[in-house]
């Protein structure tokens, strides 16, 4: 099973980018989405940014997570 959680690109260097998972940051291929800029939502899979993500809808998934992890 895998579990898409959204980040934030925070810089760009070629065709890899920063993305930052709430203080954690990742290295990901931006190859699949050659549009993506710094500042967006976006998710990653295997290493390899995938899709952008709406902000709004961003924010409402990372409350579930912080809500799961506060039941825990």
């Amino acid at each position: 099973m895998c579990l898409a959680i959204p980040g934030k690109i925070v810089e760009i260097d070629g065709t890899n980018a920063i993305i930052d998972y709430g203080g954690i940051r990742k290295k990901a291929s931006i190859l699949v989405m050659p549009d993506a800029a710094v500042g967006d939502m976006v998710i990653v899979h295997a290493g390899f940014v995938i899709s952008k993500i709406d902000e709004k809808e961003a924010q409402k998934t990372l409350s579930v997570f912080r809500t799961i992890d506060e039941i825990r």
